[in-house]
């Protein structure tokens, strides 16, 4: 099939970029040392060639995408990475043969994991971010508690995601140092074996954790796109312009197909002036003609990838397989 044929929007990842990013990152972080976020894809077919790379364990931010994983064959090491009070189906998974080990905060997710059957938990550190997380010198009292459930301990997390895009270099390092400071603390009050924090902005700089909870490497945004980071664009969506006026056109992908929170997506060689619901106003000179195709690059990975059911792997114009995003949902 030709890019020509398919219907847009459409999301398409360059074969030659994606396995750049995987390489890369594989380099850099070896094995274990990264465990891969699949939030940022939700496809289990690109998270088997993460696995390929020699990572063993993911990490998850919903329930689905943990028992998506398990289905796919690749259940040996989950983490969910976010706190939840019914662990039913989470339970149903440990039993099922996956590891399965989730984010615990507090008297309740600790007891909510223990009556749901799952065995093994990481202690959540707030480390700045104000989000989930325990106060860094609570995190001993919570690991105590949770043992005296009868789980398992594995560790820590906290995740620096105020820092990670940030664009000054010198400022993000002096911040990861900040935060993984009371992780450590928190770490040494906890036990176990597991420091498990970071993201793609700050996969080179936080030495402190023992593994790297990054995902957008892999595809990439505009967002983390302004950190000189060695990973190139891998995805963008295909859209076809559909109006043009004195001034500028209209191509067929809005706000229902692009994740916005990180600002206006880019075309290359063109002035995006805003999105609508199924619309992307934008100028060029010279502009396009009603029917040609544009190449739109999302700020946001994670929610781009959520809006669709298929990734188009391409090489130059021809889509060479077709991926479904599948771990959609909750």
């Amino acid at each position: 099939m030709r890019i020509e044929e398919l219907q847009t929007p459409a999301l398409l990842v360059d074969g030659a970029a994606f396995a750049h990013n995987l390489e890369t990152m594989s380099s850099a972080l070896p094995g274990p040392r990264l465990r891969p976020h699949v939030k940022a894809h939700k496809c289990t077919a690109l998270a088997a060639r993460q696995a390929a790379m020699g990572h063993p364990g993911f990490t998850c931010a919903t329930i689905r995408e943990m028992e998506g994983m398990a289905a796919a064959g690749l259940g040996q090491d989950l983490l969910l990475a976010n706190e939840v009070l019914d662990t039913s189906r989470l339970g149903a998974l440990a039993r099922s043969g996956a590891r399965v080990t989730v984010a615990v905060d507090s008297e309740a997710t600790i007891e909510a994991a223990a009556r749901g059957g799952v065995q093994e938990v990481v202690v959540d550190v707030n480390v700045g971010l104000p989000r989930c997380g325990c106060a860094p010198d609570d995190a001993g009292r919570l690991a105590e508690l949770a043992r005296g459930r009868g789980l398992e301990v594995r560790g820590v997390m906290g995740y620096e995601g105020h820092v990670v895009g940030l664009e000054d270099r010198a400022q993000r390092t002096e911040l990861v140092g900040q935060c993984m400071e009371l992780l450590v603390k928190a770490h040494a009050s906890v036990g176990g074996e597991l420091v498990s924090a970071g993201g793609t902005g700050t996969y080179d700089i936080n030495t402190w954790a023992s593994e790297i909870q990054a995902g957008s490497y892999a595809l990439m945004d505009t967002a983390y796109g302004k950190l000189d980071l060695p990973f190139r664009q891998a995805l963008e969506v295909l859209a076809t312009v559909v109006s043009v006026s004195p001034g500028w056109a209209v191509a067929d992908c809005g706000l229902k197909s692009l994740g916005m929170d990180h600002g206006n997506p880019t075309i290359e060689g063109a002035s995006v002036w805003f999105c609508s619901d199924e619309h992307l106003t934008f100028s060029a000179d010279p502009l396009p003609a009603v029917g040609d195709r544009v190449r739109v690059i999302p700020g946001h990975v994670d929610p781009t990838v959520a809006y669709h059911e298929r990734l188009h792997v391409v090489d130059g114009h021809d889509v060479v397989e077709v991926w479904p995003v599948d771990l959609r949902g909750w």
